[in-house]
């Protein structure tokens, strides 16, 4: 394997992982994980030597999904003789370089893709990705995904999910909940909280005793992670279903909204959202919280293993939000083909060995979130103590996807109007008119 950082130059994060119901063979065609001489439910890898697959993404090498397709790469290229070219991006560029990567002459043969309409499904319905639909036959993937995954793995001609033919495959779950330093908690008497209005005691005991209550980053994703959130403890599926199927209007000065955009104003003017977050990155926030700088960090799944291997001076705390039945989280992010992969067939072998049991387990173990795992391959308490938590979630059918997906831009969109709320250039009204411009221009027509 061939592994190389390339930061792209070209302008232009719902799933059931009750690891107990899953069954004990996968669709890798392996039992008990052992490794098996095929690339799985569809036969024998064949003889591929001499040749190069190209694969791209953006997890970091500690990661649990690096971990884990990193074991991929080594059996995939022990049993086709094939060789990878790994190439590592970052979420940021792919993000927005996609539609012209993909199209090009460059573009990798597999590769990482955010899922949802403003992502996958905008590369779907303009065809610079590839239709799945035969290679989920061939493997059998269908059946090793509950149907709240599949949502962000189909799109319809216009790019929307939840139905339509297959783009992707997700090979693990993710959803965003509370971290917390159970050492600080401790040490100033702090109880996990159980409702909104503990979350603000809580908040305002770290303040007064010094201590940053959160961290989090407005410049990118977990300050509308936070902002979504908000918004969904006070709202119900139909509401996500506006949101994010285009199901009925949305209304922006709604109790919903109105609710997540005042709070995160109001927890600025108190101090529990820092205002320097206008200027952080995710890593910027998660490095103030590995470094015992904050009290609380509201973010996803994907930290976890993180976290575990680099926080040394306290004891990690996990929790979900209180006062919700809806949680941001979905399906993982896809493997994708792009429409000028020089490698589909091999493409289609490597994504499935990412299905094996064995590689399942490892990315369990590894802090993430499998959806073909087998329960006994978990053995790792604090793997246990994730799925335990992601479980409470599914129980109640609460992952509602992410603030993000409904447009191409609303990821940047919501961060900027983020931006401007907690710096105070925006008002709170000025906010919601801003995000419902940008969410209207382009869902409109498509509810229509």
């Amino acid at each position: 394997m061939r592994r190389k950082s390339w930061t792209i130059g070209v302008a232009m994060t719902a799933a059931t992982v009750a690891l107990a119901a899953c069954s004990s063979g996968g669709t890798g065609g392996s039992e008990g994980g052992e490794s098996t001489d095929g690339a799985g439910a569809g036969g024998g890898s064949g003889d591929f030597s001499g040749e190069t697959l190209v694969v791209m993404h953006y997890e970091g090498t500690d990661s649990a999904m690096g971990i884990a397709w990193d074991k991929a790469i080594e059996i995939f290229e022990e049993e086709t003789g094939a060789t990878v070219d790994l190439q590592i991006t970052a979420f940021e560029d792919l993000q927005v370089s996609a539609g012209q990567l993909f199209d090009s002459s460059d573009a990798p043969d597999v590769s990482e893709f955010n899922k949802g309409n403003g992502t996958a499904g905008q590369l779907a319905a303009i065809g610079v990705i590839q239709n799945l639909n035969d290679l989920y036959s061939e493997f059998g993937w269908e059946d090793s995904l509950a149907d709240s995954i599949q949502t962000t793995a189909r799109y319809d001609e216009n790019g929307v999910m939840g139905s339509g033919d297959f783009y992707g495959l997700p090979n693990y779950g993710e959803f965003v909940f509370l971290y917390y330093n159970a050492d600080l908690f401790a040490e100033h008497g702090v109880e996990i909280p159980q409702s909104i209005d503990d979350v603000v005691a809580a908040a305002e005991t770290f303040k007064a005793a010094g201590v940053q209550p959160f961290t989090t980053s407005a410049q990118e994703y977990p300050m509308g992670q936070m902002w979504y959130q908000l918004a969904l403890s006070q709202a119900d599926r139909d509401w996500v279903d506006a949101y994010q199927l285009y199901t009925a209007p949305v209304d922006w000065n709604g109790p919903e909204i109105s609710y997540a955009t005042q709070t995160v104003r109001d927890w600025t003017d108190a101090g529990y959202i820092p205002a320097e977050s206008t200027g952080m990155t995710a890593e910027q926030a998660g490095l103030e919280f590995i470094n015992g700088n904050a009290a609380m960090f509201l973010s996803g799944s994907w930290w976890y293993g993180r976290f575990l291997g680099d926080i040394s001076d306290f004891e990690l705390g996990i929790t979900n939000w209180p006062s919700t039945e809806l949680t941001p989280g979905s399906g993982g992010n896809m493997w994708v083909i792009p429409i000028e992969s020089k490698q589909p067939e091999l493409a289609g072998i490597f994504m499935d060995i990412t299905m094996r049991p064995e590689v399942q387990a490892l990315l369990g173990e590894s802090g993430g979130l499998p959806v073909a795992a087998n329960a006994d391959d978990i053995s790792n308490d604090d793997a246990k103590a994730l799925i335990e938590l992601f479980n409470e979630v599914n129980d109640r059918d609460g992952l509602a996807f992410y603030p993000d997906w409904p447009t191409p831009s609303f990821y940047g969109d919501l961060n900027g109007v983020l931006q401007g709320l907690i710096n105070g250039t925006t008002t709170v009204a000025e906010a919601q008119t801003q995000l419902e411009s940008y969410y209207e221009n382009h869902v409109a027509p498509l509810r229509d």
